[in-house]
Formats: structure tokens, C-alpha cells, sequence
């Protein structure tokens, strides 16, 4: 087994499990630093005992590296993998089969934790066609949202990991926020060049249900708003956040009217809409996009969680946008506003 390879496995299931970001980044940097080894060097310091004399490798690293360049599978990631058997999602395979594409990632661009490419090589790994990049915008600064100029630099960026990464693509995109008024987080002229917005909530989630109804129904009636994101902005583990309250008939009813999409968010803290909203909003018509909301390339598997809830909640492949072919999903988030 590659030793590097195998460092970035156990990075990429430790990431799915939800692990501290330090003990992903000590096996990604591991994997940086043998990276451009042989194996017979690899083998000679195994032999010698001078592995953790290399910067990044320690006890954890070094024995997974030991494995893998003996022929074995690390036990490290052994013991990864039947975690992840035994946690693996009930459900939703079929969907999961059929989706081509996550229209909802974040990089270190914001507050993910990988850069762009590698959150595209290793969505193409798990069979991905293609990739939305939606980043933050910028008022929500924890995150370190982007600013106009950060965008468009980050546009040609894009396009030059697509030119290497072809057949696969990057969709440029942003998650914007779905300010107090409903307007939106960014220059709409540059969200206009966007292949995929989804606009979300972030701030002032308490606010009354009134006001928060008049606010997402405005925002969804923007022509540049393609998905409506973790519509609820609930926090389902650790410390936990209640849902905000707005009138979802009414929400759901604009996003069926203007052709938006109401996401099912995947990540186990997030599982964002509840079941009955998911119901809610399929009785009323609307069309879904399953996404991951990934921050990190391991956690781009949690979409899986997704498909599962979209099953339970009797959401078929059709009414689900990211099964689509890339041409077929392009064509319809670009009839929402001028040609992108």
C-alpha cells in the first residue's frame, strides 16, 4: 500500500468522523513530507528507525508509514474503517448512486480546511462529476467571508484547477447571507457571474417568525439565489441551536414560485431541514439539492446522511437537482438570472 496514500485515508476518515482538525492535519502534513520519497528510502528509515527524524512524522504517522511500506494495511486505518462500517448510513443508496455533483463545500479560502483542489480531487474520488465551491461571504467574518476582490481572485484560481483537473469541473460559487432586510451578502453583479449561489441565514437566527418569514422570502425572490441553505439554522449536537421560527408554508411556497431549491443539508450537526419540513416542502412542490456542506475533504461522505432523510421523507432522484448532468444543472441555475 502507498504510504502517502494511506496517510491521506486516514486524514480522510478521520475528517468523517468528525476528529479534531490537528490530528487531520498531523496525517496530511505526514503525507506532504514523504510525498516525495521513495519507497526504497521509505523502507531504509523504517529499517533504521529514522522515520520521526522527518519534520510532520511522529509515533501515530510513523506506524501507519512502517505498514504500509511492509505490504499491510495500517491498523490505524483498520480500525477507521470498521468505525465507519459499523456508523455507515441506512438508507438512501440509491440516491446516493445517482448524485453527480455537492452543491454546497467550503475550502481554506473561508473557514474550510483544505484548499480548493484537494476538496475537488477527493470529491472525484468518491465519484463526484463536479464540485460547487460557495465559500462565505463577507460580513460573516468568523469565517472569513470573501470579499469582492478575494472572489474574483478566487474565480481565476478555479479556473485554472479546472484546466488541470478536466473532465472534472469546480463550479464557482458562494454561500452568501441572507441579510436583515433579505438582501444579499455580496456585489450582484459578481453573484450574476456565479454558477451556484446558495443563500443562507447566519445572523440574528432569533428574530421573530414575522420578520424572518419577510426576510427568506425576499431572499429567495432574488434572481441570483439558486438554493436556500440550512434553511432552519438549527445545531442538533454539542451545545446545540434551536430552529429559528418563520412560516415554512410561506417560505416553501416562494422557493416553489421563483424555482429555488431548499437544501437537505447532510452534516450530522446540522440535518437541516427537520423531517416534517422536508414533507412540508415536498408536498408543496419544491425541487431539493442534497449537499454535504463540507468543510473538510472527509466530510464530503457525510452526504450520504442527506440522501438517507431525502428517502425517509419520500424525495425521489428526480426532484433532486445535483443528479443532474452538469449542462442540465447549469441550464437551470442559469435561468435565474443573467447568463453565467
Amino acid at each position: 500500500m502507498d504510504a502517502a496514500a494511506a496517510l491521506r485515508q486516514v486524514a480522510f476518515q478521520l475528517e468523517r468522523a468528525g476528529e479534531p482538525t490537528y490530528r487531520v492535519h498531523a496525517f496530511r502534513r505526514a503525507a506532504s513530507t514523504i510525498a516525495g520519497l521513495s519507497t526504497e528510502e521509505l523502507r531504509d528509515r523504517v529499517n533504521r528507525g529514522t522515520l520521526t527524524d522527518l519534520p510532520g512524522i511522529g509515533r501515530s504517522t510513523g506506524e501507519v508509514i512502517a505498514e504500509a511500506v511492509r505490504g499491510r494495511q495500517p491498523s490505524y486505518l483498520t480500525r477507521l474503517l470498521e468505525r465507519a462500517e459499523a456508523g455507515a448510513v441506512s438508507g438512501g443508496q440509491a440516491l446516493r448512486a445517482a448524485l453527480r455533483g455537492d452543491c454546497h463545500t467550503h475550502s481554506d479560502w473561508s473557514d474550510g480546511g483544505s484548499p480548493i483542489e484537494e476538496m475537488a480531487e477527493a470529491a472525484r474520488d468518491l465519484g463526484h462529476e463536479w464540485l460547487a465551491l460557495t465559500d462565505h461571504s463577507p460580513r460573516l467574518t468568523i469565517a472569513n467571508g470573501l470579499s469582492a476582490d478575494r472572489l474574483r481572485a478566487q474565480l481565476d484560481v478555479v479556473a485554472r484547477c479546472n484546466a488541470e483537473l478536466a473532465p472534472f469541473r469546480i463550479l464557482t460559487g458562494i454561500e452568501v447571507d441572507i441579510l436583515a432586510d433579505g438582501s444579499l451578502d455580496q456585489d450582484p453583479d459578481l453573484l450574476s457571474r456565479l454558477d451556484v449561489v446558495v443563500a443562507s441565514v447566519h445572523s440574528q437566527l432569533r428574530m421573530p417568525a414575522p420578520a424572518m418569514t419577510r426576510r427568506m422570502r425576499t431572499a429567495v425572490a432574488n434572481p441570483d439565489v439558486d438554493v436556500l441553505g440550512h434553511c432552519t439554522g438549527r445545531i442538533v449536537t454539542g451545545r446545540r441551536r434551536p430552529e429559528s421560527t418563520f412560516d415554512a408554508e410561506a417560505v416553501f411556497a416562494a422557493c416553489q414560485e421563483h424555482g429555488v431549491a431548499v437544501e437537505i443539508n447532510s452534516r450530522p450537526d446540522r440535518l437541516d431541514p427537520p423531517r416534517r419540513l422536508l414533507r412540508l416542502a415536498a408536498d408543496l412542490g419544491c425541487v431539493f439539492t442534497v449537499d454535504s456542506d463540507a468543510h473538510a475533504p472527509g466530510q464530503l461522505d457525510w452526504i450520504g446522511f442527506g440522501c438517507a432523510r431525502a428517502e425517509e421523507c419520500g424525495i425521489t432522484a428526480e426532484r433532486v437537482l445535483n443528479t443532474r448532468a452538469l449542462a442540465d444543472l447549469l441550464d437551470w441555475t442559469g435561468r435565474h438570472g443573467p447568463a453565467r
